[in-house]
């Protein structure tokens, strides 16, 4: 590849023709490919270009439904974008297997997220921390224009603090916030209350006359939201008599079910190798339904993780009681997400979404979410107690490996049929493929 100058201000077929030619044979193959996967309707494709820089065409991913979740006494039918079909299964299975016992009970805990203004000041401690008591309303009432709005929708700004962590770096210190965004995730809300601050404490200590010349000195390091919100959490669980979980394959008795289960979820708790495998299962429900509506991911990835270690070591996020004979099997996870603004609101299927979940809250999205994370955990760990994660993962699996395979529409068809009662694999397929 060649080095290029002023890329982002071509248009799209400028950059795909450019592209094109540092690829030479495959050149003709790239742009086809490229040009089939735009959005019919021009307009909709427009607004798909300006969701991110340099964009060149979309990135499919299948949209599917796992149906028949009871969440807080409702049906849901939860739209996830994944491209792993187990996922979606496991998922649906896990919501079938509880909704005939009880389905999922979910409450929001908390809903603050925070912000810092990041700074550094040298001077005397005292009188930072006698500045800031008498200067806070000020400061507060600086960014009153921003908060309005969403203080009419019961938000805003709800605690404000100035931290000192000078033990940590030398002269650094922190304004801390937490907020309520309501319906929005709120990071341009938060970010821009943020930058405004700074700029007010800046000029409050330049004016005050308790600080001599060295100490009206605030270096602003940066300003933004924080994306740890253990502060924004939901708890989700499940439960029912042990004597009720029925009965599981190789005569597996209900209560061999449940302490085995029981048992595979605390070596979660305390092996950091299992836990990592464990929670990115609860993830795979998760980020598939904060994907189909348009919320961010990766914040919400990185910061289950985060909770995950809040103890100092890396643990399970769900966790299993077996106490007076009642299996209870429970999820309790941060999740800042919105169905306001953002994708949330630009993205159609990303508005289709939230329509099918009957257009939630914040909250009720929350704890739709965390149920969705619950049901895929408790289908994998049931896999993997019982039958073993492979028979059902593979199968799955199968169409991918036939495709990949080239096999033709006849050819999969009777492999469906052929591995009924047989393991997948792909040497299995490719041998299966070649009689």
């Amino acid at each position: 590849m060649k080095t290029v100058s002023g890329f982002s201000k071509m248009n799209k077929t400028q950059k795909i023709a450019w592209l094109a030619e540092q690829l030479g044979p495959e050149a003709s193959k790239l742009v086809t490919e490229m040009v089939s996967f735009w959005h019919p309707d021009e307009k909709t494709q427009k607004r798909f270009d300006e969701f991110s820089e340099n964009t060149l065409t979309n990135f499919d991913l299948p949209f599917g439904i796992a149906p028949n979740f009871l969440v807080n006494g409702k049906i849901q039918s939860v739209p996830m974008v994944i491209e792993e079909s187990s996922v979606v299964a496991a998922a649906s299975l896990g919501a079938k297997f509880w909704l005939e016992r009880g389905g999922f009970r979910a409450t929001v805990v908390a809903t603050k997220k925070i912000g810092q203004v990041h700074f550094q000041w040298q001077g005397e401690k005292a009188k930072l921390l006698s500045f800031f008591e008498d200067r806070k309303e000020e400061i507060l009432t600086s960014v009153a224009a921003l908060t309005t709005n969403m203080e009419k929708r019961g938000g805003g700004i709800v605690d404000f603090e100035l931290v000192d962590c000078t033990d940590k770096i030398e002269n650094y210190w922190q304004l801390k916030l937490q907020c309520e965004t309501c319906d929005a995730m709120g990071a341009n809300f938060i970010n821009s209350i943020l930058e405004e601050m700074a700029q007010t404490l800046k000029l409050k200590i330049m004016q005050d006359k308790r600080f001599t010349a060295p100490e009206r000195e605030v270096h602003v390091i940066m300003c933004i939201l924080s994306n740890y919100t253990p502060e924004c959490v939901v708890e989700c669980s499940v439960e029912c008599p042990i004597e009720d979980l029925g009965s599981f394959p190789n005569d597996m008795t209900a209560r061999q079910f449940a302490e085995k289960f029981a048992t595979a979820v605390r070596i979660a708790e305390v092996d950091p190798n299992r836990a990592v495998t464990h929670n990115k299962g609860i993830m795979n429900g998760i980020d598939a339904v904060v994907l189909a509506t348009g919320n961010d991911f990766r914040a919400v990835e990185a910061c289950a993780h985060a909770y995950a270690a809040r103890s100092g070591q890396y643990r399970s996020l769900s966790s299993v009681s077996l106490e007076n004979d009642i299996f209870k099997f429970t999820l309790r996870i941060p999740l800042a997400v919105g169905t306001v603004g953002g994708l949330t609101s630009l993205h159609p299927l990303a508005k289709t979404s939230l329509a099918i979940l009957n257009h939630p809250s914040a909250k009720e999205l929350m704890e739709i979410t965390a149920a969705t994370g619950l049901a895929q955990n408790f289908s994998a760990v049931k896999s993997l107690v019982t039958t073993g994660i492979q028979r059902g993962h593979m199968k799955l699996h199968l169409l991918n490996i036939m495709n990949q395979l080239d096999a033709t529409p006849e050819e999969i068809e009777q492999g469906k049929q052929f591995f009924t009662d047989k393991i997948v694999s792909f040497q299995a397929v490719r041998q299966f493929l070649n009689r």
